[in-house]
């Protein structure tokens, strides 16, 4: 019997049932077969060795592909229980998933903790075990003979973790000496692992709960050629030094206060600056796009996100209802903006001409999170939306998403994100109750946002998954300088909202009808936003965004009034930034106008002052020589001009 196999490129081969995956690459070219990781089945990653019995669709997995990366760090995972059990006989395993780089594994020593020896001596374990090339082996197994095998290891966390498999569809995995429950998939053999490195050592609860016991959670992170461990290790050193959390710091940007609460930031006059100036930006663009601006309170009525449907799906996750002394009232901080505007767009009858209606906030939402999910302005409870939505005819969805589309692309552009992806999230068909809407609308949507992204000729993948409850969406995942990979900038088209609060027009033919909604957020949190544009650009912002645009610096004291008249003039003419009048050497003022990362340096002394000029510095790049103050002016409004 045979059965056809389709290629990536669209063609297809037939092959004899049964067929593997490492016979398909290897027909394909020994080249490919030899770095062959795994193969996706009709959307499934598999071992290389499993058998393909019915028609399919399959691409093979590389290091390249996120798919084959994945498999590899899982692989690596069950590698390091293999060192760790080898060098530590006793350890129990908890579970050891591969995550974006690399991979953990939660383990109980017995009480026992690492030593900076033990981490070396189970990074050369790893790869003295890898050199052995030992397959990983698949066995199926009954769910008696599972228990049975860690029942007699002595190892509880397995066994709770099997009482809750169904008998028939548990698996074991075997690669050299160790042997470990798992679903796969697996790279071929334990040979393609070149480099490894122990990351992070930390304690994480049992499954999450508090209620369990700590175990120790091992990080690690693996690689088929020792150059890329390398030149991973080095990313993670600038990484380090671009760091959000330690340049805000040092800019003077942001803090946090335990007495003001955990995840909700404090912006200090700097960070407000960069924060006005990103909303002044934002806000322009908005203008001639055809937006209103609306505000809408910080808190609502339960009622309205039960309306919405986010009461039932986020409800847990959000702050406690405030009671007031009404009996049975009460308010919830607000976890979104989008039931407020639904509200606003109700406020009056609509007609078809009208639409569409595009309103806009900058809304400071609400969401509860865990405290060890907490991370700087990335993971926060407290944090302001560029928020929108479109309410517009159906007829009307098409135009208005390419529009939102090169929103933000100019948001990007502005900014100096050039490196991106559109990611076209949809819901999982495999469980739409985690939806609300009907499946036709669902269908429709998914269709609208696909001929949208094409028209604009962005590059897309498309997701399971990923979807919001109400809608499916477009989102932007960003490359920032270091090839990291953030989400920024999220449009949704959403035929439901407007159903749970009965929003109409009177349409053309005198008949009520309900419109579609489209939210967007170019900047999606705000705070996010400025995190990521911190690391991305390092701290050094362009300079129409900079909070200090210069510093002033006399060389000495008796400067100091030909200084501050410059420092005046500059203000008058706009241009922010701090005048350092300290009884301080030159050298000093100028090293701490570096670290500041100030645009100019303007510095003056007796030459400059008795000549009316200024000598200019450029950050980073050292002496531009000297100039009349006006002609710094005109030359500087030239370099500062906003992309608005």
């Amino acid at each position: 019997m045979s059965i056809n196999i389709t290629l990536p490129d669209g063609s297809i081969r037939e092959f004899p049932a049964g067929v593997k995956g490492i016979e398909i690459a290897q027909s394909i070219s020994e080249g490919l077969a030899r770095v062959s990781l795994a193969i996706e089945v009709n959307g499934e990653i598999r071992d290389l060795s499993r058998s393909i019995d019915h028609d399919a669709s399959i691409k093979i997995l590389t290091w390249n592909d996120a798919g084959g990366k994945s498999t590899f760090w899982h692989s690596s995972a069950h590698l390091f229980a293999e060192a760790l059990e080898a060098l530590f006989p006793g350890t129990k395993f908890g579970i050891g998933p591969a995550i974006e780089n690399g991979f953990y594994y939660d383990v109980d020593l017995g009480g026992k903790s690492f030593t900076d020896e033990d981490i070396q001596r189970l990074e050369s374990k790893m790869l003295e075990l890898a050199k052995q090339t030992n397959s990983y082996n698949r066995k199926e197994v009954s769910k008696q003979e599972a228990l049975q095998f860690f029942t007699a290891k002595g190892d509880e966390y397995k066994q709770e973790l099997i009482g809750e498999l169904q008998d028939g569809t548990i698996t074991f995995y075997t690669q050299g000496n160790f042997t470990d429950l798992c679903r796969g998939p697996h790279i071929p053999h334990t040979g393609f692992i070149k480099a490894a490195k122990i990351t992070n050592i930390a304690g994480a609860y049992w499954r999450g709960n508090e209620k369990n016991k700590m175990l120790t959670r091992v990080y690690g992170i693996t690689f088929p050629k020792a150059k890329e461990l390398e030149d991973y290790i080095k990313l993670q050193e600038e990484a380090k030094k671009r760091d959000h959390r330690k340049l805000g710091k040092e800019l003077e940007l942001f803090t946090f206060s335990e007495k003001v609460g955990m995840g909700l930031p404090l912006w200090l006059p700097k960070g407000t600056i960069l924060r006005e100036r990103l909303e002044q930006f934002m806000r322009k663009a908005q203008v001639k796009a055809g937006y209103d601006p609306v505000v809408t309170p910080h808190i609502g009525s339960k009622q309205l996100y039960v309306t919405s449907g986010h009461y039932e799906k986020y409800g847990k996750d959000s702050f406690q209802p405030i009671h007031t002394p009404d009996e049975g009232e009460e308010f919830l901080l607000k976890p979104m903006n989008c039931p407020h505007h639904c509200e606003i767009y109700r406020s009056k009858p609509r007609s078809y001409r009208d639409l569409p209606v595009r309103l806009a906030e900058f809304g400071t939402v609400y969401r509860y999170e865990q405290s060890g999910e907490l991370h700087g302005l990335t993971r926060v409870r407290g944090f302001t939306q560029d928020d929108a939505h479109i309410f517009c005819r159906p007829d009307q969805v098409k135009e208005e998403f390419i529009k939102v589309i090169d929103l933000v692309l100019h948001v990007f552009n502005s900014l100096g994100f050039e490196n991106y992806t559109a990611q076209v999230s949809l819901r999982d068909k495999s469980n739409t109750s985690k939806y609300i809407g009907h499946d036709h609308l669902w269908e429709k949507a998914e269709r609208e946002i696909q001929e949208a992204a094409d028209e604009r000729g962005l590059k897309t993948v498309a997701v399971e998954g990923e979807a919001a409850f109400y809608g499916p969406k477009l989102d932007f995942m960003v490359k920032d300088a270091l090839g990291r990979s953030w989400q920024l900038g999220t449009i949704q088209v959403d035929y439901n909202l407007p159903e749970r609060f009965e929003l109409e027009y009177i349409g053309s033919d005198n008949q009520r009808h309900r419109p579609v909604m489209i939210h967007r957020a170019p900047f999606g949190s705000l705070e996010r936003f400025v995190a990521v544009l911190i690391e991305h650009c390092a701290g050094n912002f362009p300079l129409w965004l900079s909070p200090d645009q210069i510093a002033v610096l006399p060389i000495s004291e008796k400067f100091n009034d030909y200084a501050q008249a410059v420092y005046e003039k500059l203000k008058a003419a706009d241009i922010r930034g701090i005048f350092d009048e300290r009884d301080e050497k030159i050298g000093r003022k100028i090293r701490d106008a570096e670290v500041k990362k100030v645009p100019y340096m303007l510095i003056v002394g007796e030459k400059e002052a008795a000549e009316g000029k200024v000598a200019i510095r450029k950050h980073g790049q050292g002496d531009q020589g000297t100039m009349e103050l006006d002609t710094f002016i005109e030359s500087f409004r030239k370099d500062c001009a906003a992309p608005y």
